[in-house]
C-alpha cells in the first residue's frame, strides 16, 4: 500500500488464538523446563547419531551391491576408510539395539520438548530481523527434520511404509539435516540454557510442589504464558512422567533387541511373536513370496554356481557332502531386532578353495530373488576369510525353511541382516 508516493509498512496481523501468548495457559513452560528437557534429550540424540553412522559403515557401501544410498558423496573418503570388523559376532546386533532403544526412549522427551516451546512456533511477528529469520528457519528445519527422522524410524520398526521413497537413504539424509540444525540451535540457545540454570538452579525447581509452582519471568522466554492458570502438576511431576514413559518405551525395545526371555517385554514390536515352525521359529524379515522366490526355483534343479579361477556347479546334496561347520551366531536387522540361532553349512573359505582362490579380496553373492532390495551383496576380505562365515544349509539341526533362505543362505558374523543373503545362487570370488 502507498500513500503520497510513500510505501507504508504492512499491517501487523491481529493476535488471535494461538498467536496470543495469553492463549497458552500452562505455568510450567519457560527457559528452565526447555533447558532441562534439552539436556536430557541431547545424550540420546548423540547415541542415535553415532550408532546410525556406524550402521551405515557396516553396510560397506563402497562394495558392489551394498550401497543403499547410491553414493556417499563428500563422505565417501570417510566411509571408505572405515572397515566394519567381522570378529565380534554381536557387534551389529549391539549397535542397532542401542540405536533403536535410544531413539524410542527419546520420543517422550522430544514430545515434551516440543510442548514446552510450542508458543514460540506461533510468535508474532514471525520475522523481526535478518538474524531472527535465520533462527526461525533453523527452528523449522530442526522441528521438521526431528519429526521426520523419528516418525520414519518408528514406522520402520513396525515394518510399515506408507510412502514411496526408500527408508534408509531418506532416514540418513534427514538425520544429517536434523544434526546440522541441532548444532546451530545449540550454539544459539546455549547462553539461554546457561542463564536459566544460573538464575533458577539445576535442581531447585524440582523441589517445588504443584502448589508452590510459579511461572517464570515473562521476559525470560517467548514460551512463558502471560496469563497462566494455576498449576495442576509440578515441574517435578511432569519430568517424572516423561522419564517414566521414556524408560518404559526403552525397556520394550530392549525386549525386541535382546530377545530370548526378554521378548515378552516387546509389547509394541511387530516381532514380539516369532514366526516360523519348530527350529525355524524366529523372525522373518523378507519372505520368499515378497521377492518372487518360488518352491520350484529351490527344488532339486537348484544349483549353486561358484566362480573363481575355476567354475563349479553344485547341488544341495553336493554341499551337504562337503565338510560342515556349525556356529551359534546372531542375526540382526536395521529395525533393531536380533535373534541367535545355531547355523550349519559350508565355510565360505572352503568354497573359495574349491574355486582355486587362496587369499581372498572379496566375495560377490547373488540371490534368486527377482524383486525388492538387497538381492546381492559383497563381503570384504575379513568377512570372507572368517571361518565362521557360512553358506548355511540348516538351522537348529533342521533344513532352512523357504522364508529363511532354503536351499542356502549367507550367515556372517556382525553383518547387517539384509546382507546375509537368502536363496543364494551364485558366489563370485575375487583373489587379492
Amino acid at each position: 500500500m502507498r500513500e503520497g508516493g510513500r510505501r507504508l509498512p504492512a499491517p501487523v496481523p491481529p493476535e488471535r488464538g494461538p498467536f496470543r501468548r495469553s492463549f497458552w495457559k500452562s505455568p510450567l513452560r519457560g527457559a528452565w523446563l526447555s533447558s532441562v528437557l534439552s539436556a536430557a534429550l541431547l545424550p540420546l540424540i548423540i547415541v542415535c547419531a553415532v550408532t546410525g553412522l556406524l550402521s551405515h559403515v557396516a553396510y560397506d557401501s563402497e562394495l558392489a551391491g551394498n550401497s543403499v544410498t547410491g553414493s556417499d558423496g563428500l563422505l565417501s573418503p570417510i566411509y571408505g576408510g572405515l572397515d566394519w570388523p567381522a570378529g565380534w559376532p554381536w557387534l551389529y546386533a549391539l549397535n542397532q539395539g542401542v540405536h533403536v532403544v535410544a531413539g524410542v526412549a527419546a520420543i517422550p522427551i522430544l514430545l515434551a520438548k516440543l510442548w514446552s516451546i510450542i508458543p514460540k512456533l506461533w510468535e508474532r511477528p514471525a520475522v523481526r530481523t535478518a538474524a531472527h529469520a535465520v533462527e526461525r528457519l533453523s527452528l523449522m528445519l530442526l522441528v521438521g527434520s526431528a519429526l521426520f527422522v523419528f516418525f520414519t524410524g518408528v514406522l520402520n520398526i513396525q515394518i510399515y511404509y506408507p510412502w514411496q521413497f526408500s527408508f534408509v537413504p531418506s532416514h540418513l539424509y534427514g538425520a544429517f539435516i536434523f544434526l546440522a540444525a541441532l548444532v546451530f540451535h545449540i550454539v544459539v540457545k546455549l547462553p539461554t540454557m546457561a542463564r536459566a540454570f544460573r538464575e533458577r538452579g539445576v535442581v531447585r525447581p524440582l523441589k517445588e510442589s504443584a502448589a508452590q509452582t510459579t511461572v517464570e519471568p515473562v521476559e525470560s522466554s517467548e514460551s512463558v504464558s502471560t496469563a497462566p492458570r494455576a498449576a495442576t502438576i509440578s515441574r517435578r511431576g511432569l519430568l517424572g512422567a516423561v522419564g517414566a514413559a521414556s524408560v518404559g518405551l526403552g525397556a520394550m525395545m530392549v525386549g525386541q533387541s535382546v530377545g530370548g526371555p526378554l521378548r515378552g517385554l516387546a509389547f509394541l514390536a511387530p516381532r514380539g511373536v516369532d514366526t516360523g515352525i519348530g527350529p525355524n521359529d524366529f523372525p522373518v524379515n523378507k519372505t520368499a513370496a515378497s521377492v518372487g522366490v518360488t518352491p520350484e526355483q529351490t527344488a532339486a534343479a537348484w544349483r549353486l554356481n561358484v566362480v573363481g579361477r575355476f567354475e563349479l556347479s553344485l547341488t544341495r546334496d553336493d554341499l551337504l557332502r562337503l565338510p560342515q561347520s556349525s556356529h551359534r551366531l546372531p542375526i540382526a536387522c536395521v529395525e533393531g531386532w536380533s535373534t541367535t540361532q545355531d547355523w550349519s553349512g559350508v565355510p565360505i573359505v572352503e568354497l573359495a578353495g574349491m574355486a582355486g582362490v587362496g587369499e581372498l579380496e572379496s566375495v560377490f553373492v547373488e540371490s534368486l530373488q527377482e524383486g525388492g532390495a538387497f538381492g546381492q551383496t559383497t563381503l570384504n576380505a575379513a568377512q570372507a576369510a572368517d571361518p565362521r562365515s557360512l553358506l548355511a544349509l540348516t538351522v537348529n539341526g533342521a533344513d532352512l525353511s523357504l522364508d529363511h533362505g532354503f536351499p542356502a543362505r549367507l550367515i556372517v558374523p556382525a553383518l547387517p541382516g539384509v546382507h546375509n543373503t537368502k536363496w543364494v545362487e551364485r558366489l563370485t570370488f575375487q583373489s587379492a
